[in-house]
């Protein structure tokens, strides 16, 4: 049995969950107006053990959601993660922020793009495409562009792009496609996680500790990149 506790804290959605083989078995989450997860974090992680009813010293491992996203919601994330993995000797599992967001979205066919703000015309992306709605095959590296008329092109016109995240308004404003599908869902969260935590725990994809630091991407911000 792996029972595993996955920590999302990249957007103004504080989420915990714990998932057993993959499942999850218990979600506590909100999303605030401000980033409150100095407050909320430790308040949810001892929550969803009294909600499992489940000891800390079940847990197999701890994964945590790795960015891009907020600096400081992504540090508090990471800090009690390492936190609980010193204190217990367990793993440490990093997933890609994207991937999580992309898990919302359930298709057979096309493109899933998920995408964060980074302020002013710039957006997180990464592209993936649809493994039957189990865990989304990224096709490239998570980055940050400038958005324009331009953006994603190649995909739009030989495909359905599926776009996840919270800059719809925002691509809307430079994207007019009928290939273009906008999901509701806004942000990741843990509910996303067990699946991925899963099979890496079963790979053994585990990270270092001590050395381990969250990927804010913020330095590619300014570039203005066309696809």
């Amino acid at each position: 049995m792996c029972i595993i506790l996955n920590i999302e804290t990249s957007s103004k959605n504080c989420s915990v969950s714990i998932s057993e083989n993959g499942k999850i078995i218990g979600l506590k989450e909100q999303s605030f107006d401000e980033y409150s997860h100095s407050k909320s974090l430790h308040v949810f992680i001892d929550e969803i053990f009294k909600q499992t009813k489940l000891s800390p010293q079940k847990l197999s491992a701890v994964a945590i959601s790795e960015g891009p996203g907020s600096y400081t919601g992504l540090r508090i994330g990471v800090s009690a993660a390492k936190g609980i993995c010193v204190a217990l000797n367990l793993p440490l599992i990093a997933i890609d922020t994207m991937q999580i967001l992309a898990r919302k979205i359930e298709c057979a066919e096309g493109y899933i793009i998920s995408v964060m703000d980074a302020r002013r015309d710039e957006i997180y992306y990464s592209v993936f495409k649809s493994n039957n709605c189990k865990i989304p095959i990224k096709v490239g590296k998570t980055d940050c562009m400038i958005i324009n008329s331009n953006s994603f092109s190649n995909y739009l016109e030989s495909s359905i792009v599926n776009f996840v995240g919270n800059c719809n308004e925002k691509i809307n404003k430079f994207l007019n496609h009928d290939n273009i599908i906008f999901s509701d869902f806004m942000l990741p969260s843990a509910n996303e996680m067990g699946i991925i935590s899963f099979a890496s725990f079963k790979k053994g994809e585990f990270e270092d500790v001590s050395d381990f630091q969250p990927k804010y991407l913020k330095e590619f911000g300014g570039k203005k990149i066309n696809i």
